[in-house]
């Protein structure tokens, strides 16, 4: 198929974009020799000239070639030139496949290798819950292993974010346990490693609730595994409780008026959980968090003197303790 020939893998995770080439690779060379159909690109200095020029080489004891460029993001818009036009009339004897890696690959690119025959793949978990989730089982699905509904619940909280690390842990525990082995919650816990950062989305969500223990949690989460600065997560905050700030008196009650004063895009969803935490904490509770965030923030620029870690521990259990007061 057309469709087969050319590919553009993007993605910010760089263990999840590897393996997907990896395994685009694997798939395209098959049973052939991979020294004399393969050849990558992936120093610095190559330029799209040598690229189409590798693309439009005629196959030598193979039925195709594979060809393969790595970090195309390193090239900017303008000097892709010689690509797009190669695009435009691809040879059918080659298996082109385009690294671009992390950020947006460039519309005028993905169009051309659309126009191809070709397509785009994103390799990585989706960003939303509901989509990560799926993404999850369905890795499970192909793992060669059989995890209980405990153990996969153990291993998604503990991985949180760091999802490029999962195909590693698979390996570790088939070499453990054997392809086809039935794993339970309890054989998992000594091949996790460390735990692994968390969405800000989570944040919000155990202070939302209440639930002043588990916000502490996921803070430490998101400042330890994750590496994010304090400022990084109080803006998260910022955003979070500005939302509820712009909503309340203006009299909006559902979620589709609320999502177009925020300005949401998409699913209304963010603007529907704004109002139902509106409605929770109150305008009174609400008022005195834009103040606690406030003085966390002049605190985090040198006014108390506090190490960074102690002023947001404060503040996320004050935020939390302001839904049940």
């Amino acid at each position: 198929m057309a469709q087969d020939l050319i590919k553009i893998f993007s993605g910010g995770e760089p263990t999840l974009l590897a393996n997907a080439v990896s395994e685009a690779i694997d798939s395209a060379i098959g049973a052939e020799d991979r020294v004399l159909k393969l050849q990558e690109l992936s120093n610095e200095e190559y330029s799209m000239e040598e690229l189409v020029d590798a693309a439009q080489t005629v196959p030598f004891f193979t039925q195709q070639r594979v060809v393969v460029a790595r970090s195309l993001n390193r090239f900017k818009i303008s000097e892709l030139g010689a690509l797009l036009a190669y695009l435009e009339n691809p040879s059918p004897a080659t298996v082109l496949l385009l690294e671009w890696g992390s950020g947006a690959v460039p519309k005028k690119l993905v169009d051309a290798v659309s126009g191809a025959g070709g397509r785009q793949i994103k390799a990585g978990a989706p960003a939303g819950a509901k989509g990560k989730r799926e993404w999850f089982d369905r890795e499970f699905e192909g793992c060669g292993m059989s995890f209980d509904r405990h153990a996969q619940i153990q291993i998604v909280a503990h991985l949180g974010d760091d999802v490029g690390r999962l195909s590693g842990f698979f390996e570790v525990m088939r070499s453990a346990f054997g392809v086809g082995a039935a794993i339970s919650g309890e054989d998992v816990g000594p091949y996790l490693g460390e735990q692994g950062s968390v969405p800000p989305w989570e944040l919000t969500d155990a202070i939302d609730s209440g639930r002043i223990q588990e916000s502490m949690d996921v803070l430490q989460r998101m400042m330890g595994a994750g590496n994010r600065h304090a400022l990084q997560v109080m803006a998260s905050l910022h955003n979070h409780y500005e939302k509820m700030l712009r909503l309340e008196g203006m009299g909006i009650y559902n979620e589709r008026d609320a999502a177009s004063l925020l300005g949401v895009k998409g699913s209304a969803f963010p603007a529907k959980k704004a109002l139902k935490q509106l409605s929770q904490i109150g305008a009174s509770n609400l008022k005195q968090s834009i103040s606690l965030l406030a003085e966390a923030d002049l605190d985090l620029r040198g006014r108390s003197g506090l190490d960074n870690e102690t002023i947001m521990e404060v503040l996320v259990a004050r935020l939390a303790r302001q839904v049940t007061s």
